[in-house]
């Protein structure tokens, strides 16, 4: 029998037992379905491309080496070598990472050609190095906060300069669709202060096949301009060593006026050569630009990349 509470000369009465749960119903399977299997299968998908997204907000350490070479329309001489590290540091619980990248600026995703791989254009070399140390915290398939400062190496002759870097992703399921949301601020002496905003909507088709639609918008300071991009991608894996991506492109400006500037379509063909770290990626494009009167213009982009993943 529960004893009575009194205050004073008050009757106040047994304490109320806690709610009920509340009991599963239809609308419950979809949601589980999200965050269980498809959290599952795009980070699958993510993982075996080498995503931005897979470097940017695994707790696993990542190594990345790349040599990609683009022939035909926006292509350069010989294959351009590219490299960066996410290491987390055991002293902190995996909150603490030591960055090394090759041009930390581009990986700002400043340019909204070198936003998804393949690249859409080659640069003749790579520019600089630089070395940060990461603070992060996340919720896994939630949310993902980190901050970054650096020190970035032009060479032997230009001194270091410092940069600055912070991102911010959030995750919604929708029932059978996911909605991140991630924003990028950023600092760097050669491009100045600036943001790239990216909305990506994405959702199974089938067991192999998965779609996305990746919005982007940067915004740079000293030009006090937005370049656009917007993405709709089929990514099918076809086995554990093979798949492919269909993607449609189209890239933009919204100052003085929104404008494109460019269409692309695009396949590209990713081969496991070697275990779990070594792949060949081979990629058609066709591209439309505004300069060009919206003609076709062909390339062949090519990359062969090593990737380390502590979770492969």
């Amino acid at each position: 029998m529960l004893p009575l509470m009194t205050f004073g000369d008050d009757f106040v009465g047994p304490p109320a037992p806690p709610p009920a749960p509340d009991e599963k119903n239809q609308l419950d399977a979809p949601r589980e379905y999200v965050s269980g299997k498809f959290v599952d299968f795009v980070t699958s998908i993510d993982r075996f491309f080498g995503t931005d997204r897979n470097y940017q907000e695994t707790n696993d350490s990542v190594l990345q080496l790349d040599f990609f070479r683009v022939m035909g329309y926006g292509g350069g001489n010989g294959f351009v070598p590219s490299a960066r590290a996410n290491i987390h540091l055991p002293m902190a619980e995996k909150k603490l990472h030591l960055l090394i990248e090759s041009d930390p600026d581009k990986n700002a995703s400043v340019d909204p050609k070198q936003i998804q791989s393949p690249p859409f254009s080659q640069p003749s070399s790579v520019q600089s190095y630089a070395a940060a140390l990461r603070i992060e915290k996340s919720e896994p398939n939630r949310w993902h906060l980190s901050l970054d400062g650096g020190i970035k190496f032009h060479g032997v002759i230009q001194s270091p300069t410092p940069f600055v870097r912070s991102r911010a992703s959030l995750a919604v399921p929708l029932d059978l669709w996911n909605v991140r949301l991630s924003e990028t601020a950023f600092w760097f002496n050669t491009i100045g202060a600036g943001e790239t905003t990216q909305l990506d909507w994405e959702r199974p088709i089938s067991a192999p096949l998965m779609f996305r639609a990746s919005s982007y918008a940067t915004w740079l300071n000293d030009t006090q301009n937005f370049d656009l991009r917007q993405d709709a991608i089929v990514f099918h894996k076809l086995d554990e060593r093979t798949a492919l991506m269909y993607q449609v492109s189209a890239i933009g400006v919204a100052r003085p006026s929104t404008v494109v500037t460019e269409y692309v379509v695009l396949a590209l063909y990713r081969y496991r050569l070697h275990r779990d770290w070594m792949f060949l990626e081979v990629s058609p494009q066709l591209h439309f630009p505004r300069a060009l009167g919206f003609h076709t213009e062909k390339a062949l982009s090519l990359r062969l990349e090593m990737l380390f993943d502590e979770a492969k």
